[in-house]
């Protein structure tokens, strides 16, 4: 009996270890070729995007770089069933100067654009870019409660999405004329004088294509404060209930 008993227990547990290995290799490639969860930290994506957003990126939309994979080794270069993002996508990607870095800002520019602001107006290939005024709002920008212009921007392709102005005349408001190279993307964030995006070319710049996580796609939990899931004590007073399942635009 006892020979029988721990037969079936070695057995159990070769069937157990079997199951565990399953389930990190569904994990992994979930992780790697499907979907991938990140949190919003700062405010540069405002309103589009709110510190405490958790949200769900898509790694096929743009196909896979070396970047998609855990850890990220070296083991490619390029992308593989390669897809290029249009003007207004929300994306993730890793910063060139820190690839350990995940950033998330708007495509603007494409390979061969020519960008630049000019009084705070977005021009793409000489063209403005559509602006309308919509109502102001209020927004915390660490800690301190301020106001802000609204404005609804429309991209030639017709993605709309909102932009906020916080002062007049911001260090960026005037730029030069940014020529996109061949292989990479002008990045932008909707909070134009708090985002550190491709207008600064020293620290963020063009994009490569290869540096692409994935394309934000829906936002499935939003905590007030900057909390950590773990952290929300009452979820009813912490959580903004009405941002989940929201499709980000």
């Amino acid at each position: 009996m006892s020979v029988t008993l721990g037969t079936k227990r070695r057995a159990s547990g070769r069937v157990e270890m079997v199951l565990a290995f399953a389930a990190v290799f569904v994990i992994l490639g979930w992780r790697t070729f499907v979907f991938q969860s990140f949190n919003i930290p700062s405010g540069s994506m405002e309103e589009t995007l709110l510190v405490g957003d958790y949200l769900f990126v898509s790694k096929y939309s743009y196909g896979f770089s070396h970047y998609s994979l855990p850890f990220s080794p070296p083991l490619f270069s390029g992308r593989i069933w390669s897809a290029n993002p249009e003007r207004g996508d929300v994306v993730v990607f890793r910063l060139p100067k820190d690839d350990s870095v995940d950033y998330i800002k708007r495509v603007v520019g494409l390979p061969g654009d020519r960008i630049q602001m000019i009084n705070g107006l977005l021009h793409i290939n000489g063209e403005p870019v559509k602006r309308e005024r919509i109502e102001d709002v209020d927004i915390d920008e660490s800690g301190r409660v301020m106001r802000a212009k609204r404005w609804r921007e429309t991209l030639p392709n017709g993605v709309s999405y909102t932009t906020l102005e916080l002062v007049e005349n911001g260090f960026y408001d005037n730029t030069q004329v940014y020529e996109v190279p061949p292989g990479h993307l002008f990045m932008m964030g909707d909070n134009r004088q708090n985002s550190s995006d491709s207008r600064v070319l020293d620290q963020v710049g063009y994009i490569p294509l290869e540096n692409l996580i994935g394309r934000a796609q829906l936002i499935f939990l939003s905590i007030k404060g900057g909390l950590r899931p773990s952290q929300v004590q009452d979820g009813s007073a912490s959580v903004r209930w009405e941002r989940m399942f929201t499709i980000v635009r």
